[in-house]
């Protein structure tokens, strides 16, 4: 049994990932100050609950830390941008501390959105990305770029055992509804036959992870051997461990909504047409060849089968 530490484990991810680790039989407590993260999310689950800001310094003792704090979607992280980058650099300072303090392993949660509006199509993890620094996504993706260089260089000063994963679009149970990602306002304007909006002309592309595959390459990635990493990323010139993972299933965004309504066939809704946001990546697609090569991990749930499954969990919340 492993002490586990998610910092924000109040959402969806971290509700799904708190959820694995019990069955598992480890004891779990969540960080959350519950500024996008759901209470409902962790209700009868049996966790410790520490109610405060990964801010602040995080007291407890602890063998492995999931870093999931930090608003990841464009709703919320744009709502305050300063809060969105003082939680990136600031908590995972706060996690590294902690870590060193008592000898945790570390996991930390980075975004495809290191990537930008990506010029290498799919996305390695040797990519160094594309990324507008002043644009109105900033906030978010230049915050979680410098905090894998905090990760990397506290790694090297103070040698915590600390891994990075880049995540790409997940979903699954318990998002939130009110949170902007495209999965979740497809599903929700379907099932109330409201008109589903197309950013663009929807030929954008995204990958869809389900949930339980990015929970079951977290556990991988947190249990493998530290030597068994440094064998792997040492000849790739990698001073920390990186590894993108996501679907490398390719959809457009259309796609994506025409799957939905086939899924929700009483649906009245129609596509409706929106002007593109800034900075709204026209292509995201992950090389999760690493992963594979690492851990053996790959995704394995198709998006037909995760959305009948999210789907499902959305008409449960009605």
């Amino acid at each position: 049994m492993k002490r586990v530490l998610i910092t924000g484990g109040a959402g969806f991810i971290g509700a799904n990932l708190a959820r694995r680790l019990l069955a598992d039989g480890h004891a779990v407590t969540v960080l959350d100050d519950f500024y996008t993260g759901q209470r409902a999310n962790l209700e009868g689950l049996g966790v410790t609950l520490l109610e405060r800001d990964v801010r602040e310094p995080i007291p407890g003792e602890y063998d492995w830390i999931f870093n999931l704090a930090c608003p990841a979607s464009p709703p919320h992280y744009q709502l305050d941008p300063l809060f969105t980058l003082t939680t990136s650099i600031d908590g995972i300072r706060r996690v590294l501390e902690l870590a060193g303090r008592c000898g945790a392993r570390v996991l930390h949660a980075s975004t495809s959105e290191v990537y930008g509006d990506p010029l290498v199509h799919p996305q390695p993890e040797t990519y160094w990305g594309h990324v507008n620094t002043l644009g109105i996504r900033s906030c978010y993706d230049e915050g979680k770029r410098a905090a894998e260089a905090f990760a990397l260089e506290y790694r090297r000063a103070c040698g915590v055992d600390v891994r990075l994963v880049r995540i790409f679009n997940t979903y699954g149970p318990f998002m939130d509804p009110q949170d902007g990602r495209v999965v979740s306002n497809f599903i929700l304007q379907a099932l109330r036959g409201e008109p589903i909006t197309l950013y663009g002309d929807g030929a954008q592309t995204r990958s869809f992870q389900f949930v339980d595959d990015l929970v079951a390459g977290f556990l991988a990635y947190i249990q493998a051997d530290p030597a068994r990493l440094e064998a792997f990323f040492a000849p790739k010139g990698c001073a920390i461990p990186v590894l993108n993972m996501g679907n490398p299933g390719e959809f457009t965004v259309r796609q994506l909504a025409e799957e939905v309504l086939r899924q929700i066939p009483e649906s009245r809704s129609a596509l409706a047409a929106r002007p593109l946001p800034g900075d709204d990546p026209k292509r995201r697609k992950p090389d999760v060849s690493w992963a594979k090569a690492c851990l053996g991990w790959e995704p394995r749930i198709p998006l037909r089968d995760g959305l009948a499954k999210t789907i499902a969990y959305f008409r449960g919340l009605a």
